[in-house]
């Protein structure tokens, strides 16, 4: 009988946030699979648990992956654990559970810990609609695609980011995005837990004075556009026009070219009809 793969999530920070449920799935497990096995160690040893780990980390997952599934395949059980949070969120565990999945084992969710989760419960932002951008590429073209393909985002977004890194993020948000409102939250559910509200702009400055510690979840504040930019690309009377009758110099029927056209602009069919009459 094959065993199973847990996914259990581990504290961001404190370690009072690691539930009964996680420390019973570690403790009943065969083995666990670890982002790094020191770490893993640390909070093994602080819940008195004795299980042995195998390391899964980028670098290595494609190798250990099939590895730990044939051991799952031949009867073990396994979780896989992240330094913290959630593995699979912007940490190994999706190569893993893919594997596990198309090999017919079953994956078993042990919830907890979500940076991204805790960061907008205590942001203030509009949490209605939100999107996980995760990190920022280091290569500029990346970074820079991204950056342009979000601009236009109505939600609101969540990015990671490194101390080191904020600064130049920070700036490059502002170029692309504009000063829009943030949360910056670091440290979250450590001593130092911090949230500071303000624009990109400002927070620019606030960071060049004082340099930044600790890992911080970014919330971007959505697009919110002008009365401008809302009429950029939309197709005035004259050019919806212009298409239907180029429509019926082909041959297609007036009702058939303005229905095209309509459909294709979201617009009323039968406005555009009386318009083509009239002309």
């Amino acid at each position: 009988m094959q065993g199973k793969l847990y996914v259990v999530a581990t504290p961001i920070g404190n370690l009072g946030d690691f539930s009964p449920r996680a420390v019973e799935t570690l403790s009943t497990v065969d083995f666990i699979a670890a982002e790094d096995t020191r770490v893993g160690a640390k909070l093994l040893n602080k819940f008195g648990i004795k299980k042995p780990q195998v390391s899964y980390f980028e670098h290595n997952k494609r190798q250990k992956g099939q590895y730990i599934a044939s051991r799952i395949l031949a009867g073990e059980s396994c979780a896989i654990i992240t330094d913290a949070g959630t593995p699979a969120i912007s940490d190994p565990g999706t190569d893993l559970v893919d594997i596990c999945r198309n090999e017919g084992i079953e994956v078993v969710s042990v919830p907890g810990p979500s940076a991204i989760i805790t960061a907008l419960s205590i942001s203030g932002m509009d949490c209605g609609r939100f999107c996980f951008e995760g990190f920022l590429s280091t290569s500029k073209k990346s970074r820079f695609e991204h950056l342009k393909e979000t601009a236009r985002e109505k939600r609101t977004m969540v990015f990671y980011e490194a101390p080191h890194k904020l600064l130049r993020t920070l700036e490059d948000m502002l170029e692309y995005y504009g000063d829009r409102p943030i949360a910056l939250c670091r440290e979250l559910t450590k001593m130092h837990e911090e949230v500071v509200r303000t624009t990109i702009a400002a927070a620019i400055e606030k960071y060049t004075e004082t340099p930044p510690k600790g890992e911080f979840v970014l919330i971007i504040g959505g697009w919110v556009p002008t009365e401008e930019e809302m009429m950029e690309g939309v197709p005035t009377m004259e050019m919806m026009l212009s298409e239907v009758q180029a429509l019926v110099d082909e041959g297609t029927k007036l009702s058939s070219a303005v229905k095209t056209v309509s459909q294709k602009y979201g617009v009323s069919k039968n406005a555009l009809y009386k318009e083509a009459q009239e002309l």
